[in-house]
């Protein structure tokens, strides 16, 4: 089953970084976000990916194609120009770049992906979020129900701590939890090649029209996710998953 990643937004709301590259390209530690999310893919066996580029689409291209050199002890004979590559981290990964388009639409994007796709359920999920989601049980619970789409709901992390009082003094003091008000998007979809015919074309939001026309077709089931979850919205976002990655417990470090 492939996977397919939309990393061709522009990620304005992080563009002290997101100036100079796509937001799927901003570092968590050494790795961009988008390596993340696909090594919690490829830990539960997923390794074909195909990815939805539009945005500075050029540096995601150059990322992989420049991986192992990147990542690898290398030795350069410079009279010749031969380059030889020592042994290190090797990923049996496939990756597909596709360009999808600068102002295309999330839903836009998919139906750009369809071709390469083909008849078969796939995975889909956002360039800019990680989770300790099982992505094996999110299968079986998507096959389980016999419905077009299935989307991961997750809870939505607190911004600020909360406060109780009692009078004019603090009775409690909680920091950053999680709300526990609703369910939100956390993407990690599981989807059957008839979700392509809900959409339109390029100016097609896959949150609006597609998921909400599904919804009313009994068409969308949640995948409730109660464990860990972060999109890399803002700069605060990326701050918080760098100390997350440099701590002895990174939650969504699945592999």
């Amino acid at each position: 089953m492939k996977v397919c990643i939309l990393a061709g937004g522009f990620g304005t709301r992080l563009l002290e970084e997101t100036i100079v590259r796509p937001k799927p390209m901003v570092e968590i530690g050494s790795h961009p976000i988008l390596w993340h999310i696909m090594q919690g893919y490829a830990a539960y066996g997923f390794k074909e990916f195909v990815i939805a580029l539009g945005y500075k689409g050029d540096f995601i291209k150059d990322y992989f194609i420049n991986y192992r050199q990147h990542s690898q002890s290398l030795t350069v004979d410079l009279a010749t120009g031969n380059v030889t590559i020592h042994d290190g981290e090797k990923l049996d990964w496939q990756v597909h770049l596709l360009d999808t388009g600068i102002a295309t639409q999330t839903g836009g994007r998919v139906k750009r992906l369809a071709q390469y796709i083909g008849d078969e359920p796939f995975m889909l999920t956002y360039g800019d979020g990680v989770s300790n989601v099982n992505i094996r049980q999110l299968l079986e619970f998507h096959r389980a129900h016999g419905k077009l789409a299935t989307v991961t709901a997750v809870r939505p992390p607190a911004r600020f701590g909360d406060i109780v009082f009692e009078g004019d003094m603090i009775r409690v003091f909680q920091e950053k939890t999680q709300t526990g008000a609703g369910w939100i998007n956390g993407g990690f979809f599981v989807l059957e090649p008839g979700v392509i015919d809900y959409i339109e074309g390029d100016d097609t939001i896959w949150e609006h029209g597609p998921m909400e026309r599904l919804a009313r077709e009994n068409q969308l089931a949640a995948f409730r996710h109660n464990d860990f979850w972060q999109c890399m919205d803002t700069l605060r976002d990326k701050k918080m998953l760098n100390n997350l990655w440099h701590s002895d417990h990174v939650p969504w470090k699945v592999w």
